[in-house]
């Protein structure tokens, strides 16, 4: 309970500024927590998925490309399966239609990833903000209080309490945005191998055809 009040305390010394940042640090938390259970339904094993297609793919078994990527899920193996129902076609046209997913599902996983760029470069100018205002309360005080250094420097670290905060706002959303930003990395490198691999093998499959 005691932690609880000097935090409550601390945070009213820190002025108006603190409840936007209050908000910015929700919406980093709240962000953080919906990211990854949309990153962790959309991830796949893309090692076995890739291992599992080149085995089907090196048999033209395009059945059994399918059922590999529907033991997947995620978003490569949609992607993947998206590629096998349009088959038939020519390789461009193959290639166009999981490039078309690709993009589709990419766009779904850094969608709200810039709410926390905005965050990042918000947080310390709402915290720089805080302690202007600080400031100039405590240059105030040292009109009204001559002689008395002790309200001055006690303006001056209650204002200071803003900038902390939003540069600890600041921090908190840059980790998260950055731990998401290299797992999408990760899901669209995957994307790309797979992708890569069916091509190919549709390429070699109509070059056997045509020969």
């Amino acid at each position: 309970m005691e932690v609880i009040g000097s935090s409550l305390e601390l945070f009213k010394k820190g002025g108006l500024v603190m409840y936007p940042l209050l908000l910015c640090s929700l919406l980093v938390v709240t962000i953080a927590v919906e990211r990854y259970m949309v990153y962790r339904r959309a991830a796949t094993d893309d090692k076995k998925l890739l291992h599992e297609l080149m085995v089907s793919l090196d048999r033209y078994d395009w059945e059994g490309a399918k059922k590999a990527c529907a033991g997947a899920g995620g978003v490569t193996g949609m992607m993947v399966a998206r590629g096998l129902e349009n088959i038939r076609f020519d390789a461009c046209d193959l290639e166009s239609a999981m490039t078309a997913a690709a993009a589709q599902s990419a766009a779904k996983l850094r969608n709200k990833l810039g709410y926390l760029d905005t965050i990042v470069t918000l947080s310390p100018l709402l915290g720089l903000l805080g302690t202007v205002i600080g400031m100039i309360s405590s240059f105030s005080i040292m009109n009204i209080k001559a002689g008395q250094p002790q309200a001055i420097t006690g303006g001056v670290g209650e204002a200071l309490v803003a900038t902390a905060t939003g540069l600890c706002v600041a921090v908190m959303a840059l980790i998260v945005h950055t731990y998401f930003s290299h797992w999408l990395d990760t899901i669209i490198t995957g994307m790309e191998e797979c992708s890569a691999v069916l091509i190919e093998a549709k390429r070699r499959s109509d070059r056997r055809e045509t020969a």
